[in-house]
């Protein structure tokens, strides 16, 4: 007993039997096989299975084949005709077996009506019906392999051609013709549509596979309708202003729908009378109008006919807009941008959204959509550029009045600015540095710039940084090292990533404009205060400022010297040589003395009496050394000396020709004067060259002695 105990917990543990087969499920496919499926699709160890089924209403029973798909783990088996029999109900059992046992699954009631699938039908055709407006007949083939004696249910699918949302539409087909129609209706005018088709047995729950799909368009008819829109320009000096209108096909108007032209008429409020007409086959037109509200009539036409009428106020240039936006946001929600706003007047529920790419020219294109019953807008990211920013602006539209606009910016991509900012410097001082740069062109940011960081650098030094916000353009750098060359860049960004701007390099003063100013202060103020303090000096003593500024010179002229005689002259000279050095300051200022007006002559005349007294040995060769020199000599007593040596006995002659000059009582005087002090003067004395007196120097004049061929002969008759 305890050994049987034992062996069946060894089996309960150790014996791993296949799961139960479950979740079978069994189709008919009319006239091909009998195929049933179950789970687990795959077992941990290698099994096989075997099914069961009663058939003929359960007088016939049988196992799939072996060779059908029920050996290595396969979960399918199918049953092939002949066998099939239809009507009929089968009774469905699966078992799974393996190395340590078998085990079975439920028993599992299958009607074949009710899981019969038929092959898909076939489309021929889809085209219009002639005079029948928004409608295509669709035409097919009924499957082969469906009952004959079935009724068969089918869906029918479509889409226009541009969209991706299909509709579905479900109907039955009670007879049993081989070609099968279908009128599908509400469609759009010449639009083109894509149509799919699927078919089941009344009775099945399985359904076949779609159709290949087939596409047709509807008729063309007159046109739809218009979306009319308009930008208004600012009024010129004369009043008139530039209104340019815009219009496109409304909402929901056929995708393929063409107009042959447009027809344009406007006039001012309360006054048809003025009505202008235009026709035009473009879709926007630039009118002049004036100050006055004007309403604008826009149809298009084809060959079948007009579309309704759209009309549009455009207001007087003094009126008044009203306003009920308070906010707006745009937001990226997976491949769309949306745009929402707040309004605070719930009475308007229509909207004009214009949105275009904010560039660095006037814009020549302009998108807009009308938006009814809601307060936000959608719009597929594929619709716009990436990189590109745009003004988004939402109007507010009250019955025929349009109120003020509330306008955004968005990106539906953003990226890195493909150029940096330029950046120069100004007003570089000693330790600061002012930093400007341009904003980047809008076609270049590619992004919403959220802000600029400064890069600078000294030589080979550490690299310093400063962020400002994107509404900074200018930058004061400070505690800068003077005299210190640096090198620096401007890097924008934006959620994407930044890009470096033009490298530029400077260097900082070594001294400033305003320590140039104070030194130059402090100089001028000294030379100031020491102007004032010599004027104030000046006035309180002028003999002492007039003293040390302009020193008295002596004149020449009013000398006493000439009148010096023998011992008076002696005196004169030992009283310089024994005066006291105070005294000696005073004795150098030579003392007036009354003369004649021609001092100079005079000394002159007398020198020439002296030099009669002279031998006439020595004065003949005085006169040949005369006559060697040029014919006219300028003697200067007092750098060029002339001694010639004395003879013992003076005759007193005088000379007529010195005197032939000057006046007879003028001569007389001096020659008297001059040859009374001769005997007093001694060779030596005569002939001492000393150094010249500072205040005769260059003040001696100079007299020409002119010399004649006959003088020789004249000196031996006078001798």
């Amino acid at each position: 007993m305890i050994v049987c105990m034992y062996v069946c917990i060894y089996v309960f543990i150790y014996l791993v039997l296949p799961a139960k087969p479950e979740n079978i499920s069994c189709v008919f496919y009319y006239e091909e096989n009998f195929t049933c499926t179950w789970s687990p699709e795959k077992e941990a160890s290698y099994t096989w299975y075997k099914v069961k089924r009663t058939y003929s209403y359960g007088y016939k029973s049988d196992i799939c084949p072996s060779d059908n798909s029920t050996r290595g783990n396969h979960t399918l088996c199918s049953f092939l005709p002949p066998t099939i029999t239809n009507p009929d109900n089968y009774t469905i059992q699966v078992e799974a077996q393996n190395a340590d046992g078998i085990i079975k699954s439920d028993i599992t009631h299958w009607s074949l009506d009710a899981i019969t699938k038929t092959e898909p039908p076939e489309i021929f055709s889809v085209k219009p019906v002639l005079g029948v407006k928004r409608m295509v007949q669709i035409k097919w083939i009924r499957p082969v392999l469906a009952p004959v004696s079935s009724t068969l249910k089918y869906t029918l699918r479509f889409k226009t051609v541009n969209s991706a949302y299909w509709m579905e539409v479900n109907f039955t087909k009670e007879d049993i013709d081989r070609d099968e129609t279908y009128n599908l209706t509400g469609l759009q005018a010449f639009t083109e549509y894509v149509i799919a088709l699927r078919c089941a047995t009344k009775e099945s729950m399985f359904w076949s596979g779609w159709s290949q799909e087939k596409m047709g368009t509807t008729e063309e008819e007159a046109p739809h309708g218009l979306d009319l829109w308009r930008v208004l320009r600012p009024a010129t000096v004369d009043g008139r202003r530039l209104v340019q209108l815009m219009w496109k096909k409304a909402s929901g108007a056929p995708v393929l729908e063409k107009a042959l032209g447009y027809n344009i008429w406007y006039f001012p409020e309360n006054s048809t009378n003025l009505t202008k007409t235009l026709n035009t086959t473009n879709e926007k037109l630039e009118l002049y109008l004036g100050g006055k509200t004007y309403w604008v009539c826009v149809v298009s036409y084809n060959s079948l006919g007009e579309s309704p009428v759209a009309t549009l106020r455009i207001p007087a240039i003094d009126e008044k807009s009203f306003q009920c936006i308070e906010a707006m946001q745009a937001c990226l929600t997976q491949d769309q941008l949306v745009v929402e706003w707040r309004s605070s007047a719930p009475e308007v529920d229509t909207w004009m959204v214009e949105w275009f790419p904010d560039l660095d020219s006037e814009p020549s294109t302009f998108s807009w959509e009308s938006v009814s019953q809601a307060t936000n807008w959608t719009i597929k990211q594929d619709e716009l550029k990436p990189f590109w920013c745009y003004n988004i602006s939402v109007y507010p539209v009250l019955q025929d009045r349009v109120g003020k606009p509330f306008s955004i910016q968005a990106y539906v991509r953003e990226g890195i600015p493909s150029a940096g900012p330029v950046t120069q410097t100004d007003n570089i001082g000693v330790k600061t540095v002012t930093i400007t740069w341009k904003e980047i062109p809008k076609s270049q940011r590619n992004g919403f710039i959220t802000n600029y960081t400064i890069f600078y650098q000294a030589g080979d030094g550490k690299e310093f940084s400063k962020t400002v916000n994107s509404n900074i353009l200018q930058y004061d750098l400070e505690s800068l090292t003077r005299k210190t060359s640096y090198s620096l860049q401007v890097m924008a960004s934006t959620s994407a990533g930044g890009i470096n701007g033009t490298t530029i390099n400077f260097k900082t003063l070594s001294i400033s404009i305003l320590e140039i100013f104070l030194i130059t202060s402090l100089v001028g103020g000294g030379l100031l205060i020491l102007i004032i303090l010599s004027v104030a000096y000046g006035l309180k003593k002028p003999n002492r400022l007039k003293h040390l500024c302009w020193p008295d010179v002596p004149n020449p002229a009013e000398s006493s010297i000439a009148t010096w005689r023998g011992d008076d002259f002696k005196d004169k000279i030992n009283l310089k040589e024994s005066d006291d050095p105070v005294n000696m300051e005073e004795d150098r200022v030579l003392k007036p003395y009354s003369s004649p007006r021609d001092l100079i002559d005079k000394l002159v005349v007398n020198f020439e009496n002296f030099l009669e007294d002279v031998s006439t040995e020595e004065l003949g060769k005085g006169q040949e050394n005369i006559l060697r020199e040029e014919k006219n000599e300028y003697v200067t007593s007092p750098y060029r000396p002339y001694c010639p040596p004395i003879s013992p006995e003076i005759p007193q002659r005088k000379s007529q020709q010195p005197c032939s000059r000057i006046p007879e009582g003028i001569c007389l005087e001096t020659t008297e004067q001059l040859l009374s002090s001769v005997p007093n003067l001694g060779p030596d004395r005569i002939c001492e060259e000393g150094e010249p007196n500072p205040y005769l120097k260059n003040s001696v004049t100079t007299r020409e002695f002119l010399t004649s061929e006959k003088l020789p002969e004249q000196t031996k008759r006078e001798v």
